[in-house]
């Protein structure tokens, strides 16, 4: 029996743990690998997430100025065109997702017909405040009303839900309700369109808590209870020969628009919530009434006094306040 020198066992086993730890760095470095592509992967769905939302929040602000070249057109008749619009366009985009089981189960007891119905009150309300204060000129109460959306959904949640509020938000509860009792003394009358908007919305996502379904299909749903009342309102109004549907081909073109108008930030936002943290989405919000505002001030030349400068330096505040407490509540589960 031969033997190896010692120098020759040595040099094996060194190779051999060499190639061990050259196979270990090898699974490190792929495992490395896969991670920032994962991560890279993961952040690029995260910005198309803020995208999507930025450019939704910006149709629903500068869609101030597509109603305001509507203002010849009564808002009712305008809501209607909105209603059965986009009830066409979402019953198309169920069906061709295969989806339309899902909003006939939606439909079919009696407790989902009675959420959504809510539901459709509540959004078509807070639609008709929205057209109303653009074509009356008072486009700065809407933008207030959605400033203080937030905080009103925050109240209603503590009220309905039962769920706690830090010291910092209630602050915050307290600075828009300061600046709203402001406004109020300083014009001598409340800022009913903000209220109306903002509680409206507020109340319309209490009742979307209570849906387990996904919102275009509880929109759909909502906007199908409304179509036969949107349908009745516009008979009425082309039998007095006041409709105006037919009249002129922008105008056509406009009104059927109004449902790609409603539709498309929707899915946008949808879209947006599915890839980013809900504070991420609730802080991207804000450029809606702020695009809003500038439509109001800027281009449509709303008044803006003394009064107004200091109840929405309140609001602004009690925003700010807001959202760092958000923000602060949602980083800590992750620490």
């Amino acid at each position: 029996m031969s033997h190896l020198p010692m120098s020759c066992l040595i040099s094996t086993n060194d190779n051999n743990e060499l190639k061990i730890l050259q196979q270990l760095n090898q699974v490190s470095l792929n495992l490395q690998a896969r991670a920032r592509k994962k991560q890279s992967k993961m952040m690029t769905e995260s910005t198309k997430g803020v995208l999507a939302m930025v450019i939704a929040c910006l149709i629903w602000g500068f869609s101030a100025l597509y109603y305001k070249v509507l203002a010849h057109i009564p808002p009712i008749e305008i809501l209607a065109h909105r209603t059965i619009w986009s009830f066409v366009l979402f019953a198309i985009l169920l069906l061709a997702q295969g989806r339309l089981s899902a909003l006939f189960t939606l439909l079919s007891t009696r407790n989902g017909v009675f959420v959504v119905g809510l539901a459709a009150i509540m959004i078509s309300t807070n639609w008709f405040a929205f057209i109303f204060s653009i074509q009356a000129g008072y486009a700065v109460e809407a933008a207030m009303g959605y400033y203080i959306f937030p905080l009103v959904a925050v109240l209603l949640g503590r009220l309905v839900f039962g769920e706690k509020l830090q010291s910092t938000q209630w602050a915050a509860v307290g600075l828009a309700t300061l600046g709203v009792v402001t406004l109020t003394y300083g014009l001598g009358v409340a800022p009913w369109i903000s209220l109306l908007v903002a509680g409206s919305f507020g109340i319309y996502g209490v009742l979307k808590k209570r849906l387990s379904v996904g919102p275009v299909v509880s929109v759909t749903g909502e906007v199908a209870l409304l179509f036969p009342i949107a349908l009745g309102i516009l008979a009425f109004v082309h039998s007095k020969g006041e409709g105006h549907f037919g009249a002129a081909a922008w105008e056509n073109g406009m009104l059927i628009f109004s449902g790609v108008l409603t539709a498309a930030p929707l899915m946008l936002f949808s879209y947006a919530t599915h890839r980013n943290r809900l504070s991420t989405v609730g802080l991207l919000q804000y450029i809606n009434p702020t695009a809003q505002f500038f439509c109001a001030v800027v281009i449509f030349g709303e008044p803006f006094g003394l009064w107004h400068g200091i109840a929405f330096g309140l609001i602004w505040l009690a925003l700010t306040l807001y959202s760092a407490s958000s923000l602060l509540q949602d980083r800590a589960p992750r620490r």
